[in-house]
């Protein structure tokens, strides 16, 4: 066995044992179908905890590169089914969502608003208004305060391994705002598709934007190979967890789809992550940012994770993007007051959010959700 833990390197033991596994998944070194080594065999060989191995298994579950068979053991089920079933569809096949193909939309889970920390909230604004004094009466920097972006991108890398420089992330009061900046930023004239069904807000914007967006059907697991196949766009618009309102969440071999497509197309994909927190109850699932961060705007909000009054969000650009960014779009003032910005900071930064969410996960999981 080749896996090997480097006990010098700052990475946790279990997740240089999953990127290795991940990598060879994904350049097939282990092919669809694969049966892995059991959790015992492979702590022996690396000189790690059963626990450990566990963990690095139930990460690769949870992102769907294996899967666990009952008195078996674990197989590899990355490129299966997606290029097994649906890169033979027929054009009609292509056509439309069956709603028999879909799952049934999920179950309600815990409101925003049920177990949130209001007493911390309410300390965190009162120490604002008292250490921050006539600093909220100041007017915010065009993308956001930067001691803002600053928390979000430690925040990020430490949530969703996403790795980012503060600069091209851009703070906006709400999702729907951000779905009309990247229609400014990316222009009229590229040609827009999006899920089908999806969030009727999302073609909303883009309607009121004179942008017409194309509906490609959902399969089990994302959109139908044949589907995003044959598409005519430029830009794509995705919900890869718990797209609403179907409720689906995209496997790991369509994820590496979409960002294949990407790269042939010379595309830009938009990933509405606005279900992240709790799309599995236990970990975070990889995002396509982090798969092709040249490739991708990441969209996020804090009003699911947090509560529907909290009118704000971010946007993560490529790169690539920031200097057409602020030279298309540098003019917009920042839509969300210092004050709200300066109340997130601290409630991230002094590890409340992450304190919640993780609060909300296991009552999850003692629902069995």
């Amino acid at each position: 066995m080749k896996y090997r833990i480097d006990r010098e390197k700052k990475e946790s033991a279990y997740l240089q044992l999953y990127h290795q596994i991940r990598s060879d998944i994904v350049e097939g070194v282990l092919p669809y179908g694969a049966k892995l080594p059991s959790k015992r065999l492979i702590s022996e060989e690396c000189g790690i905890s059963v626990i450990t191995a566990e963990h690095s298994y139930g990460l690769l579950l949870d992102e769907g590169y294996i899967e666990s068979r009952p008195k078996s053991g674990y197989y590899v089920c990355f490129g299966g089914s997606t290029a097994r079933e649906e890169g033979v569809l027929s054009e009609d096949a292509a056509k439309g969502s069956d709603p028999s193909e879909l799952p049934d939309p999920p179950e309600p889970i815990i409101s925003a608003t049920e177990d949130f920390p209001f007493s911390v909230l309410a300390r965190v604004m009162r120490n604002v208004l008292s250490e921050r004094g006539r600093e909220i009466l100041e007017k915010s920097p065009n993308s956001g305060l930067l001691s803002l972006r600053e928390t979000l991108s430690q925040y990020l890398l430490r949530s969703r391994g996403i790795r980012v420089n503060p600069s091209q992330i851009v703070i906006g009061s709400g999702a729907e705002y951000l779905y009309g900046l990247t229609v400014e930023l990316l222009g009229r004239e590229k040609q827009y598709a999006s899920e089908e069904p999806c969030y009727e807000r999302i073609r909303e914007v883009y309607r009121m934007n004179d942008v017409a967006v194309q509906g490609l059907p959902l399969g089990k697991d994302g959109i139908k190979t044949a589907a995003l196949k044959n598409a005519a766009a430029d830009v794509l618009h995705v919900t890869p967890f718990s797209s609403f309102p179907s409720g689906i969440t995209a496997s790991a071999t369509k994820r590496h789809e979409y960002v294949r497509w990407a790269r042939e197309r010379d595309a830009v994909i938009i990933e509405d992550d606005y279900d992240s927190e709790f799309a599995s109850p236990t970990r975070q699932i990889e995002t396509l940012y982090s798969l092709a961060p040249e490739r991708v705007i990441y969209i996020n909000t804090f009003t699911k994770t947090l509560a529907p009054s909290m009118r704000m969000g971010y946007m993560v650009l490529p790169a690539s993007l920031v200097p057409l960014f602020h030279e298309k779009l540098g003019f917009y003032s920042c839509t969300v007051p210092v004050y709200d910005q300066y109340v997130l900071e601290e409630f991230i930064r002094e590890g409340h959010l992450e304190r919640y969410i993780n609060a909300r996960r296991r009552k999850l999981r003692r629902q069995g959700r």
